[in-house]
């Protein structure tokens, strides 16, 4: 089951970010990224000392990425020198059995919703017109997957999160979605298991920093 959810998970977090397709690789999958601290994202279907060592010693381009679902501290002793193991960056990859549940903005606050280039974008905003909470999906057929889901500082604690994912599911299920995917943050991961996500791998990060 891990590979098939890693494998939605990348090919949503491609159309949520606006990149190319995945690329296959014999250990995974691989995603032009184009950021400055991160040019590319190997992405790995297994734990396998022979998958995470061949993604590794194809890298030549420093700031490339390997995520593995695997504990961070496991994948460490399997990388060659110029990797290191990122545990800020590290996180869960999580799913859920979708439902709609019809949710209410909460008092003081509305909410906008738009589809571009196939992402459904959430938008909450307060009193004075801020966007203060947002979120996005990309719907790929059977399966939909969230991403950039975040709530202002100020905003915090007043259920706002919650209601930008559930948001998110109702119009993934009107889309046909029956499975949510998605990569969390260890912040993130306590509001999705309020909401019912289950945790179905740890995802360690690793970069090329030589």
């Amino acid at each position: 089951m891990i590979p098939e959810l890693v494998r939605t998970w990348v090919a949503g977090w491609a159309v949520s970010r606006g990149t190319p397709p995945p690329a296959e690789r014999p250990w995974g999958l691989y995603l032009e990224v184009g950021y400055p601290g991160q040019v590319g994202r190997h992405v790995l279907f297994d734990v396998r000392e022979s998958s995470v060592r061949a993604a590794a010693d194809s890298v030549t381009v420093p700031h490339t990425w390997l995520k593995a679902p695997m504990e961070p501290e496991d994948v460490g002793h399997w990388l060659p020198d110029g990797w290191v193991v990122d545990k800020d960056e590290a996180g869960y990859l999580m799913a859920v059995d979708l439902q709609t549940t019809d949710p209410v903005a909460p008092e003081g606050y509305s909410v906008s919703v738009e589809t571009r280039d196939g992402v459904v974008y959430v938008g909450v905003r307060d009193t004075a017109g801020e966007v203060v909470a947002k979120g996005q999906m990309a719907v790929l057929g059977r399966a939909a997957v969230v991403d950039r889901v975040g709530t202002d500082e100020a905003h915090r604690r007043r259920g706002l999160g919650a209601f930008v994912m559930r948001t998110l599911t109702d119009h993934a299920v009107a889309q046909g979605a029956v499975l949510g995917v998605l990569g969390a943050t260890p912040d993130g991961r306590a509001l999705y298991e309020v909401l019912g996500w289950k945790v179905h791998a740890p995802l360690a990060a690793c970069i090329y920093r030589p």
